[in-house]
């Protein structure tokens, strides 16, 4: 990237209300109506809004989707679907690398713990909130109230309307939402590719362009037992998109930090993506090593590894962007201008002056415990199902306000679907994990760490995962059904290990919550509420909040861009996926699987496979529609390229770029390869 247009973009995202190309991640209340207005003379009529609004959705294991029929089928990425999939196979039923399709509404297969959500309605309730900090002496007293604020507009708005809610926090404070979803948990699976042409190219071509994947899967969505029925869906347009064509993105980016100031940004780049960096590479070799005992174990681990991999190379992305000293320079200039804007006006200098200041300070604090958030974990999901009951049976006594967030009422019913899924857990792969984490800890933060002494009690990182899952009954959900139900008694009455050590880790998680919101989270919030504020008075609302896995609209343009001395093409090819497959000997991750090489003369080779386009998406938008003028689907994302990865702090036109399947490969696929003419015919009805 070039310094120059660094220095803009950023200023852009900071400062300005000016947004340039296809940046944005815009909340459906404050869509970017002016800039598609004038650049491509499109209005985005309240009409088309709500209907693209509702007919997509999050699902709850990160990731967005959309529906494309009026029968509930839903589609999005194979990768979203992998964790349930990986939750339905078994060592005679591998789902990820055999696919699956079921041809009669019979077959289709039940999710053990997906949760789907619909944004029915939107509030703004921020005078609601910020009403309630009236009194507060102190930012301590301030986090208190506007938790209880939260959780009361939360509970209050369950109990009256039953749908799930969610007050959200945008523009670092500066507004409060209430957010509203329909919530599903009848999930069936439908249909999902092998694996190998899902994510062909494997981790080497990830975060990589050109790219030839089929990254898809439908699930329908059931209510009161009959497959959901639904006037606002997706229509399926089978052409695509062409090159220049304007088109819309709608999802859940998860989240992104461009609002963040300079000291946040220099605590992410010393202090926790490096230690991001090193959790992850030590999980994905204790893995790694796992998987090498046998074929079984390498399906148990494949999609935990995925998953790790996918991170590690996103989080190294965004690190080596936070090193790139133009993208800090940027950042400096853009917080420069702003703050002197506000130091400028006498009245905005006494209310929000002292916020960057506020920061900065608590970034000092929060780094001389940077360690311990994560260096103390055991990576284990017994052990997180142990301390998640722990936690509950304490928080549920608590009036609502005074919870933990996730234990708040109106998230208790979620919270339950899956603390209680009958998802399988692999004891030998649990001890492996377990072992890799403590080894970890005790390295980072030597024997003498608290944690340590409880976690291992001078026992080796083997002997004390061995010690801790030896006889624990944390697997089996009702199990922990009699443990939730029988409350603080039952826990502390129990001796399964994995209770205990949660039981014993206990106080020192609450002490780390407490000194997080009372020297953290309290100021941070305090003085990000300053800046929001400020950013009003000095722009008015002309841009976007940082993204917060709720639902956003992007836009932009299907287009290519300059790559390593020459330019990428907007669209690739069936032809591409069998080159690229030859090119590597149909070897490894660029093998095909037999369908494709048997059913190759099948097919029409000059389909469009993947495509890119200049709409800003972020991680959570996979499985996001992209969608044309008319609210039609013509694409589905499914990843981001390399120079997109810097995205979490600044948005660049020229090569910045998402990645999606066409809707051409996909109905020709499902066509010819896989029998599927049943579920095009009700894609296209």
């Amino acid at each position: 990237m070039k310094l120059k247009s660094l220095l803009l973009l950023a200023s852009a995202a900071l400062v300005s209300p000016t947004v340039y190309g296809g940046e944005g991640l815009w909340t459906f209340d404050n869509p970017p109506a002016q800039l598609l207005k004038q650049k491509y003379g499109f209005t985005a009529t309240p009409e088309w809004l709500d209907h693209v609004r509702l007919s997509s959705v999050r699902l709850n294991d990160g990731g967005s989707g959309s529906f494309i029929s009026p029968h509930g089928l839903l589609l999005t990425n194979h990768h979203v679907a992998r964790g349930q999939l990986q939750k339905n196979s078994t060592a005679a039923h591998d789902y990820i690398k055999d696919g699956f399709y079921a041809a009669t509404a019979e077959q289709e297969m039940k999710s053990p713990d997906l949760e789907v959500n619909v944004l029915v309605s939107m509030e703004n309730v921020t005078a609601r909130v910020q009403a309630a900090l009236a009194g507060a002496k102190n930012p301590g007293e301030q986090f208190a109230k506007r938790r209880a604020a939260m959780a009361e507009i939360e509970s209050g708005s369950q109990k009256s309307t039953g749908l799930r809610s969610d007050v959200v926090t945008l523009y670092q404070g500066g507004e409060y939402w209430l957010y509203r979803y329909k919530k599903y948990t009848d999930v069936r699976l439908v249909f999902a590719p092998e694996q190998q042409i899902a994510f062909f190219g494997g981790d080497p071509d990830n975060f990589t362009y050109p790219r030839y994947d089929l990254d898809m899967a439908l699930f329908r969505v059931y209510d009161n037992g009959k497959p959901l029925e639904t006037k606002d869906y997706l229509k399926w347009n089978p052409k695509g998109a062409k090159e220049g064509e304007l088109i819309f993105v709608s999802g859940h980016p998860g989240s992104t930090q461009r609002l963040d100031t300079v000291a946040q940004l220099e605590f992410e780049r010393d202090y926790r993506q490096p230690s991001y960096l090193k959790l992850l590479k030590s999980r994905i070799a204790t893995l790694e090593k796992y998987s090498a005992r046998g074929p079984e174990q390498a399906r148990q681990a494949g999609s935990q590894i995925f998953g790790l991999q996918n991170s590690y190379k996103a989080i190294d992305g965004e690190y080596k962007g936070l090193l790139d000293p133009h993208v800090m320079a940027a950042k400096q200039k853009a917080e420069d201008e702003f703050r002197a804007r506000v130091m400028a006006n006498a009245q905005w200098k006494q209310e929000f002056g002292g916020a960057w200041d506020a920061i900065a300070a608590t970034e000092k604090k929060a780094a001389g415990r940077a360690k311990e958030q994560f260096f103390r974990g055991t990576n284990s999901e017994l052990a997180n199902l142990a301390a998640t009951i722990v936690d509950y049976v304490a928080e549920v006594k608590k009036p609502d306000g005074e919870r933990l967030p996730e234990y708040r009422e109106a998230q208790l019913e979620s919270l339950k679907y899956s603390l209680f899924s009958p998802a399988p857990v692999y004891p030998e792969m649990e001890q492996a994990r377990m072992a890799g984490a403590l080894a970890l800890d005790l390295a980072e933060l030597g024997p003498d760490d608290p944690f340590a002494k409880v976690a291992l009690a001078g026992r080796t990182p083997e002997e004390a995962a061995k010690h801790w899952l030896t006889g624990t009954q944390m697997a089996d959900p009702e199990f922990r059904r009699k443990l939730v139900a029988g409350g603080e008694a039952a826990v502390a009455a129990s001796t399964d290990p994995m209770v205990v050590l949660e039981r014993e880790l206990d106080p020192m998680r609450r002490e780390m919550i407490k000194w997080q919101q009372d020297n953290v989270q309290s100021a941070e919030q305090r003085a990000g509420e300053q800046l929001g504020k400020a950013r009003f008075a000095a722009f008015g609302k002309n841009a976007y909040p940082d993204a917060t896995f709720t639902l956003r609209l992007s836009y932009g343009e299907v287009a290519g861009y300059p790559m390593n001395g020459t330019k990428a093409p907007a669209k690739t090819t069936m032809y591409g996926l069998y080159d690229r497959a030859a090119s590597f000997n149909f070897d490894g991750p660029f093998a095909l699987p037999s369908r494709y090489m048997e059913g190759r003369d099948k097919l029409d080779l000059a389909t469009p496979m993947n495509f890119v386009m200049t709409a800003d998406i972020i991680g959570g938008n996979s499985g996001s529609p992209v969608i044309n003028r008319a609210g039609e689907i013509v694409g589905l994302i499914f990843d981001g390229n390399i120079e997109s990865l810097v995205g979490d702090f600044v948005y660049e036109e020229t090569t910045n770029r998402a990645v999606a399947v066409t809707t051409n490969v996909m109905t020709e696929a499902l066509r010819k390869l896989y029998g599927a003419q049943k579920l095009v015919d009700e894609m296209m009805p």
